[in-house]
């Protein structure tokens, strides 16, 4: 770790196939030990779809902790040495059925680090092309929202889009000239 913390103790407290839960027992540099639980995750890659319109596509999916279904951008979690622009791609077209023909890179975020590490590549799809949806299993229910961007805009403001990392590809992808622009 860095200078801040020195880790005297490591326990694996859950492993599972998405995230894992570590306990490490940690120095601070001023001498106060403390406990710290951190959620540790491969990373995803979420993807903002344009029409060349200026239209975004989204999906409607069941999410399991909150019990309801809400709209966001697809994503998905990164499998083990994939580039996060290759999830990007696989992931729209699995869940929405396009392909792009280019992607741009928005940057990353970190979801929650107070206690995890989970890193988003976010990207923005252009050059979109029918596909074929190819849904893994327990996505059966996705469905897909073609709205315009400002009415996504209107979305995220009055509440109809919740879901953090869309809306922080939503906001990366207004800056971009190509999207403002005609």
């Amino acid at each position: 770790m860095s200078g801040e913390f020195t880790v005297l103790k490591r326990e694996l407290i859950y492993s599972g196939r998405v995230f894992r839960v570590e306990r490490d027992e940690v120095l601070h540099r001023t001498g106060y030990r403390s406990v710290r639980e951190c959620v540790v995750h491969d990373g995803g890659a979420v993807v903002c779809p344009v029409f060349a319109n200026g239209d975004v596509l989204l999906i409607r999916q069941y999410r399991y902790p909150i019990d309801r279904h809400i709209l966001e951008f697809p994503a998905g979690k990164l499998q083990p040495d994939e580039p996060p622009e290759k999830c990007a791609l696989r992931e729209l077209e699995e869940e929405t059925g396009y392909r792009a023909a280019r992607l741009i890179d928005l940057g990353g975020m970190y979801t929650t680090p107070g206690y995890s590490n989970e890193i988003l590549y976010l990207f923005v799809a252009r050059g979109l092309e029918p596909g074929a949806q190819n849904l893994e299993s327990g996505e059966e229910s996705i469905t897909t929202v073609r709205v315009s961007f400002t009415e996504a805009e209107e979305m995220v403001r009055d509440g109809r889009i919740m879901d953090g990392k869309t809306i922080a590809a939503l906001y990366r992808a207004k800056f971009l000239p190509e999207i403002t622009e005609p």
